[in-house]
């Protein structure tokens, strides 16, 4: 049985963040991951983990909040983050090239030596961007973990929505895999309030066949993720009761 995580961004527009981490502990969630917004209180946010018996083993950092080593490693001790991930880069800071995209491979390899050199783990998360051809035909994803040491965390939803195939790229990267977003997407023209996603088990994605094949792979953490959930309970609740039946 799977120890299933909560990445509590999807929880952001509906506070208060306390309400939320009782709720995941009912249900019988054990993990939360966080993201950036949440660290200016790290302190009081520990407390609250550990009076619903939460831990926190990874969270998203965004890259500046990385290259600030001495906040975020405060941070990081604090929550008792194990692997950290850097999420997203911004439209305006995204390479449009190969060369780029192999700069920027390089940077994170650099930025992530000290955390590594911690004993964290230090790796990337997804969106759909990373997925789009360049004019070599490689795409920034390929570009990324062939030319670093970063360990991935698969958002396979925004795979499929960057229009490749999960399978495929767990079949040639899942060595390289730490962690895994569990999300799912609505069938087209559906659910156009939480911008097309759906709860796990309620969309069109083959989350029993592909957790088969995730399963074999070094990806410790499995974390429930809904980018916009009108109803925080009914995801976390829905999803996590779906998991269940194909994780035993």
């Amino acid at each position: 049985m799977n120890d299933w995580s909560f990445q509590l961004y999807s929880a952001r527009n509906h506070p208060p963040l306390s309400n939320t981490l009782q709720l995941l502990a009912e249900l019988g969630y054990t993990q939360v991951e966080g993201f950036g917004g949440l660290y200016d209180q790290a302190a009081s946010l520990r407390q609250d983990l550990d009076s619903n018996g939460l831990t926190m083993p990874t969270g998203h950092f965004g890259l500046s909040q990385l290259e600030d080593l001495d906040q975020a490693m405060k941070t990081i001790e604090t929550l008792g983050v194990q692997t950290v991930i850097c999420p997203h880069l911004a439209a305006d800071q995204r390479p449009s090239d190969a060369a780029g995209w192999k700069q920027m491979a390089e940077k994170l390899n650099e930025v992530g030596k000290p955390y590594k050199a911690a004993g964290l783990g230090f790796g990337w998360h997804n969106h759909d961007f990373e997925f789009a051809a360049l004019e070599n035909g490689q795409t920034p994803m390929e570009i990324l973990l062939e030319n670093s040491e970063l360990s991935w965390e698969m958002d396979l939803a925004w795979v499929v929505r960057g229009q490749a195939n999960p399978a495929d790229w767990i079949q040639r990267y899942g060595d390289r895999l730490c962690a895994v977003h569990v999300k799912d997407i609505a069938p087209a023209g559906e659910n156009t309030d939480e911008d097309g996603w759906a709860d796990v088990g309620h969309g069109v994605i083959d989350w029993p066949g592909l957790y088969g094949q995730l399963r074999k792979t070094p990806a410790t953490w499995y974390v429930m993720e809904h980018d916009k959930p009108n109803d925080v309970a009914r995801f976390a609740r829905r999803s996590l009761a779906t998991v269940q039946t194909f994780a035993e």
